[in-house]
């Protein structure tokens, strides 16, 4: 719920206007003025002014006889008495249900494309029971734990407020770091994987100038897409989303007569990738967590955030597992041909050129929808960061449009930069990074339930501390085998990622000490431990 009680705190020092026609105000900076009755002489006394005798304050409240409720505090707007609140960027549409249910689809899936190097890694068996079970080990307790922090701290910056609430703003500061560079890098596959499909049609794509220049004007284009505002994002995402879905579906009815359930049983133990097999299982299955930096742009989170990762998660699992399963289970199995865009030859040998071209089409539009949908969490969690007076305050300047330019300028920047990487290449050093920030968001959820356990959760997952330590280890397990089977080259690139950000937080926070650039924080936001506090001492 956005919009919280403002109280006006007077100390016992302010004496009561002299004139009953005096009023107080608050200018463009937030200063409360008191501007005397017409025709006097005294000139307006500002809160600037060192006199007690007009000393004012504003802070947010919540009713002294109710428990303060996380989140309920947006829309606080400084305002003099029997004046307007201004326009503020509450007043741009805020992203409904079914929009959020596809931004996180595209967030974490975007579709089947992506997911034939788990077959050729394992094998049909293998694939199909990773897609089943994998979702309960890591994209079930991932989502949860989304759901009650994103409902805990409805606002931008998502997981970056949440591990500065537990462990402070340092590490608060390297989850957003990491997370940020690996969204980027993220964001860089899609370019690749969008001219991965086009290049049987267009062999030029393959590489050279073509290329390149394929993946620079692919890239500004879908960069102004963001640029234009959060909700066309969302409801491009609704129907990229529809319209990737329903060629699998076409599919998968022509595929009905030419299926054999025994060839869904094949494996070979003694012939598997396991690096390449749980990267790729790793990589369409994460970044649940990725939606929770936008929260302060969706329209009733503590409600809809939960609904929409519920969706969500029975989306992206179908959508996975049935075109999996068409596609080993209707044609001969070649393992060394399901590489990226191996559907798209399915489809041709199923239904035809037209299907193949349908398929095409799909991936194409399904890779724009995971490039603006990554791209969003990218750059509101850089304003989110800036709000919070982590990085200079230009990143939290928005465009006329509500988005954050800055942000966006800078996660594009990252993904040209990143973009001449292979396929395999981007995903395990991109995992590689997320997995440490995942181990901080389940340091900060345990931590936070120890801490604080009365603290008001608008969505708790129910079980008590113990349950949550639980539901921690299954992924935290899987994250320590990730990291163990990455290459010497990926360990070593992320290993200097994470220590340039070791050193980059006290580099800023000189750079602010110095006034070189400017940093603030946003005086709508909470203090984040405040209200835990505030609610741990009612309870007591």
């Amino acid at each position: 719920m956005r919009g919280a009680a403002l109280e006006l705190q007077v100390s016992a020092e302010v004496s009561t206007p002299k004139d009953p026609s005096d009023r107080c105000v608050v200018d463009g900076g937030g200063r409360v003025q008191r501007t005397p009755a017409t025709g006097t002489s005294d000139p307006p006394v500002t809160s600037d002014t060192r006199d007690n005798n007009t000393q004012v304050k504003f802070r947010n409240t919540a009713n002294r006889q109710a428990s303060v409720q996380m989140g309920e505090y947006n829309g606080v707007a400084y305002v003099g008495i029997d004046e307007a609140i201004p326009p503020r960027v509450d007043n741009f549409k805020k992203v409904s249900v079914l929009p959020l249910v596809f931004l996180i689809f595209y967030e974490v899936s975007g579709g089947p494309f992506g997911v034939e190097d788990s077959v050729q890694a394992a094998g049909p068996l293998l694939a199909l029971l990773g897609f089943l079970v994998f979702p309960f080990i890591w994209s079930v307790p991932e989502a949860l734990i989304t759901a009650e922090m994103g409902t805990m701290f409805p606002e931008n910056g998502g997981y970056v407020v949440w591990v500065s609430s537990a462990l402070g703003p340092y590490w608060g500061f390297q989850q957003g770091w990491m997370k940020w560079l690996s969204g980027v890098i993220d964001n860089a596959l899609y370019p690749v994987l969008f001219l991965d499909y086009l290049k049987s049609a267009i062999p030029a794509l393959g590489g050279g100038l073509p290329r390149i220049a394929a993946v620079l004007i692919l890239t500004v284009a879908l960069t102004y897409v963001n640029y234009r505002g959060l909700t066309i994002v969302g409801w491009a995402a609704v129907l990229l989303g529809v319209f990737s879905i329903l060629p699998f579906v076409v599919m998968g009815f022509v595929a009905i007569p030419k299926l054999k359930p025994s060839r869904w049983l094949v494996v070979n133990l003694h012939n598997v990738d396991w690096g390449l097999y749980l990267n790729t299982l790793f990589w369409n299955l994460n970044y649940w967590d990725s939606i929770s930096t936008l929260a302060g742009e969706v329209d009733n989170p503590k409600k809809t955030l939960p609904k929409a990762l519920f969706y969500a998660l029975i989306l992206v699992v179908l959508g996975y597992f049935f075109p999996l399963l068409i596609g080993t289970g209707a044609i001969p199995l070649d393992r060394d041909l399901w590489t990226d865009g191996y559907f798209s030859d399915i489809a041709k040998i199923l239904g035809g050129v037209w299907l193949r071209w349908w398929i095409q089409g799909a991936s194409a539009l399904s890779n724009m929808g995971m490039f603006v949908a990554e791209m969003s969490s990218d750059s509101f969690q850089l304003l989110g960061m800036a709000e919070r007076g982590m990085l200079p305050e230009f990143f939290g300047k928005r465009s006329r449009y509500g988005t954050p330019s800055m942000g966006i300028l800078f996660s594009a920047s990252g993904v040209i930069l990143l973009s001449w990487l292979s396929f395999q290449e981007i995903v395990a050093a991109e995992n590689f990074l997320y997995c440490f920030g995942m181990i901080l968001e389940f340091v900060a959820f345990v931590r936070l339930r120890m801490k604080y356990p009365a603290a008001s959760r608008p969505f708790k997952i129910p079980v008590g501390t113990v349950g949550a330590i639980l539901i921690c280890i299954p992924p935290t397990a899987l994250i320590c085998v990730v990291l163990a089977l990455a290459s010497l080259k990926v360990m070593v690139v992320s290993l200097a990622a994470v220590v340039i950000g070791l050193v980059m937080q006290p580099g800023l926070k000189y750079i602010e000490k110095k006034k070189l650039v400017k940093f603030s924080e946003s005086s709508d936001l909470p203090d984040i431990n405040q209200n835990h506090e505030s609610t741990e001492s009612l309870v007591d």
